[in-house]
């Protein structure tokens, strides 16, 4: 049976650091990141990450709730704004922001064990579905772009500014910039960030 009481005020402290350092560790080091690696870096002894996470997949289901939950509120927030054009650019600059800062991008697959995560994810998406839509309905997406196809780019300007190494850290604006302007029906806009070095 799972304790719904909730958490003292260190504990929440404690919780947060940990989710913290793991997602640190997992961003350096993968899946073979240990407990007690984790459990140093977050100050803590190793019996206080079991305390709140029985185990390593709860932990890193607990770290992609987090990254989900923090997508589908921003999503939720901009599903009602005036401009919808502006509120689906706006989410995908805060879903490359994040996956700027730390890319844990191969814990979803990890996650996936957890239903909660799975529910969370379908949330997520449903959410993304609402602000295309709207983007396409006001006419400041092509007809023919989905959801699902929004989906799957959100990945994209991080994944391909990790090819040039030595680059501005906000590269990936540059890459949104033209994904974006590869959905608008009408002509492009200037991009954000100059081009990287040469290769």
């Amino acid at each position: 049976m799972t304790d719904t009481r909730p958490l003292r005020a260190d504990a929440v402290r404690n919780r947060a650091a940990l989710l913290a350092a793991a997602a640190d560790e997992f961003a350096e080091r993968g899946l073979d990141a240990s407990v007690a690696d984790i459990a140093r870096r977050a100050g803590v002894g190793k019996g206080t990450v079991f305390r709140h996470f029985a185990t390593k997949d709860d932990l890193i289901a607990a770290i992609v709730l987090d990254r989900v939950g923090e997508l589908t509120a921003a999503g939720e927030r901009l599903r009602d704004a005036a401009d919808p054009g502006a509120a689906l650019l706006e989410f995908l600059t805060v879903a490359a922001h994040q996956r700027q800062q730390r890319d844990l991008s191969f814990l979803h697959v990890a996650g996936d064990v957890n239903t909660a995560v799975t529910r969370a994810r379908e949330q997520m998406y449903r959410t993304v579905h609402d602000l295309v839509d709207r983007a396409r309905t006001h006419g400041a997406l092509r007809a023919d772009v989905t959801g699902t196809d929004v989906i799957l780019l959100m990945c994209a300007p991080n994944y391909v500014a990790s090819y040039a190494p030595g680059a501005s850290p906000d590269l990936w604006r540059r890459y949104l910039g033209i994904l974006f302007d590869g959905l608008r029906p009408q002509g492009a806009h200037p991009l954000p960030e100059p081009p990287p070095p040469a290769l």
